[in-house]
């Protein structure tokens, strides 16, 4: 019988008072008597929310906790090594050689200030003494040419700056694979990724694992990334294994109704949406009565934004880059206008320009009817109002020195049409509305979960009675359960008070559930336009097909099938394999 490649057997981890992720100032037991075995040339997919303790648990494995101050209990082993206990010159050599981490942001896991190439070099070197400079250096290009990187001699003297997202994670995948582990742990290794690139590096790492035979741990909250990508999946919540099966098994007949829960609020690619077009997610209680809707505007189905030949140029003269070209668009009273496309076609740089965050290069913008386009900001101000965004990042977008209430509370202040009374009691009736108990005023962003404080963007943009909307990737971080309920606290505010919208992601799925219309972007330009419905069922142009079959689906045959494809289509231009040397 093959001796297992991970061993985990009653796993507790807790964190002291002070340091549990997302629960400052409280201690927590993060992981809970959590046991289960990994086979060489198995992948495992750890599924659950936020807050669960999946990647609590992948740190574990390599032992990420030693000297954190977390208390680590149980037993784990990983090919044959007592991580727990082992010397710290054992674990180095552990860590890197028989097993490797890829990480969610490789922004942050790359040195800024170093060519990739070297880095990836340096991990070899560390693992490989022996090995000369030549060789490292050579064994790092292998590994860029190995993960997809085109012309990687000359890629390999780039800075991480000079790659784009999926790059930096070719390159991480590159780093882990340099010294040819037996076991790769990929903590939410695809989260910030568009479609397309997200289908490249799940077809990577399998083809990867087909290739050298490693072991595979994927620790994500997207179902749809372990149906096409493992061979079982273990479903944690609160710290313990609520269930552990093939994936065909877990996906298909759930048995546990939290994993039932999972699955339920997972928008589909292939749900056609009702009359009234809201998503299919569980409904968010109501907690206070809605706010009001500011002054009276166009009635719904009335052209209420109206943008024509858009156009955004960044630089300086002599190295100007063309972001946005020739986007036309409207946005109607009452609707929301889905915009789609990969990182980098424009999609961002748009909904900025709409709002008046950046000034259009050239091009029309009427709101109401007026010509917003050139206007300065002393003649914006009355309107800014009125056109509010929700951004995709809550922390960057909220001071960390001011508590969530005053955050609400500042444009109202900055209105200047109530007293401070007046001021703090809206800014409570906001956070309520937004499904935030408004006794909360006082504390600050950092201690609440990412969907407690996408909420607190939202009612800060509520607060001026905006009339439209603007929502950038607002979910594209959450796991499924709260991205299910942003989505429906968004779908509730539209109905209620009558908000346009325009909705910015790069995940279709979400883009159907919440769009009348959608708009797909690609390089700057909108290339396919019309209703939700119809560009998704029926889509004309190749790159919106593409896009869609990109998708991840929850059926692990239907997965496989299309990773087949995929692959049947760039067998020719396959690198040659990375050896073991």
């Amino acid at each position: 019988m093959t001796a297992a490649l991970v061993e985990v057997r009653d796993l507790t981890v807790t964190f002291p008072a002070g340091d549990a992720p997302g629960i400052p100032g409280t201690g927590v037991r993060a992981v809970d008597g959590l046991s289960f075995t990994l086979a060489p040339g198995r992948a495992l997919g750890i599924v659950g929310e936020s807050g669960s303790g999946k990647s609590t648990v992948a740190a574990a494995l390599l032992d990420l906790h030693r000297g954190t101050g977390a208390r680590v209990e149980g037993t784990v082993r990983v090919d044959g090594l007592d991580v727990l206990t082992a010397p710290e010159p054992r674990l180095r050599r552990l860590r890197g050689g028989t097993a490797a981490m890829i990480f969610q942001d490789p922004l942050s896991s790359l040195d800024p200030y170093y060519a990739v190439g070297d880095q990836i070099a340096e991990v070899y070197r560390v693992h490989r003494p022996d090995a000369s400079r030549r060789t490292a250096r050579a064994r790092a290009v292998a590994a860029l040419d190995r993960v997809g990187i085109a012309d990687a001699a000359r890629r390999a003297r780039a800075r991480p700056h000079e790659f784009s997202g999926g790059m930096r994670q070719r390159a991480l995948i590159a780093m882990a694979l340099a010294c040819a582990p037996r076991l790769m742990i990929a903590d939410e290794p695809t989260t910030a990724l568009d479609v397309t690139v997200q289908a490249q590096i799940l077809d990577l790492l399998h083809d990867l694992r087909a290739e050298t035979g490693m072991g595979l741990i994927l620790v994500t909250h997207d179902l749809g990334v372990v149906a096409g990508g493992v061979d079982d999946v273990l479903v944690m919540r609160a710290g313990r294994a609520v269930e552990h099966g093939p994936v065909g098994e877990v996906l298909g007949a759930p048995r546990a109704p939290y994993t039932k829960d999972l699955l339920a609020a997972v928008p589909r690619i292939d749900a056609v949406r009702g009359g009234a077009g809201e998503p299919p997610a569980p409904p968010v209680p109501r907690t206070a009565p809605s706010a009001p809707s500011g002054p009276s505007g166009p009635a719904p189905g009335e052209v209420l934004l109206e943008a024509t030949g858009l156009r955004r140029e960044f630089g300086r003269r002599g190295s100007r880059t063309t972001a946005v070209q020739d986007v036309s668009l409207t946005v109607r009273a009452g609707e929301t206008l889905g915009l789609v496309g990969e990182s980098g076609s424009g999609k961002t740089t748009v909904g900025r320009m709409l709002v008046r965050l950046l000034d259009p290069t050239a091009g029309t913008l009427r709101y109401r009817g007026h010509d917003i386009g050139r206007l300065g900001e002393r003649e914006l101000r009355p309107l800014r109002g009125e056109l509010q965004m929700v951004f995709q990042d809550p922390v960057s977008s909220l001071n960390p020195r001011r508590t969530i209430g005053e955050s609400v509370a500042d444009p109202l202040r900055a209105a200047g049409e109530l007293d401070d009374a007046g001021i703090g009691r809206r800014a409570r009736e906001l956070l309520e509305r937004v499904g935030l108990d408004p006794a909360w005023y006082h504390r600050y962003p950092h201690e609440f979960s990412g969907g407690q404080r996408q909420r607190v963007g939202i009612a800060r943009a509520l607060a001026p009675s905006p009339r439209l909307l603007i929502c950038d990737e607002p979910v594209s971080a959450l796991d499924v359960t709260t991205q299910a309920q942003v989505i429906a606290l968004l779908g509730e505010l539209r109905r209620e008070l009558g908000l346009a919208m325009v909705f910015i992601a790069h995940d279709l799925a979400v883009v159907r559930a919440v769009s009348d219309r959608v708009a797909v972007m690609r390089a700057g330009r909108i290339v396919e336009e019309g209703p939700v419905d119809t560009v998704y069922d029926h889509p004309r142009h190749p790159y919106t097909q593409g896009l869609l079959a990109a998708v991840p689906v929850l059926d692990p045959r239907v997965a496989a099938d299309r990773r087949a494809l995929r692959g049947a289509a760039a067998q020719e231009t396959r690198p040659p394999s990375l050896s073991a040397t």
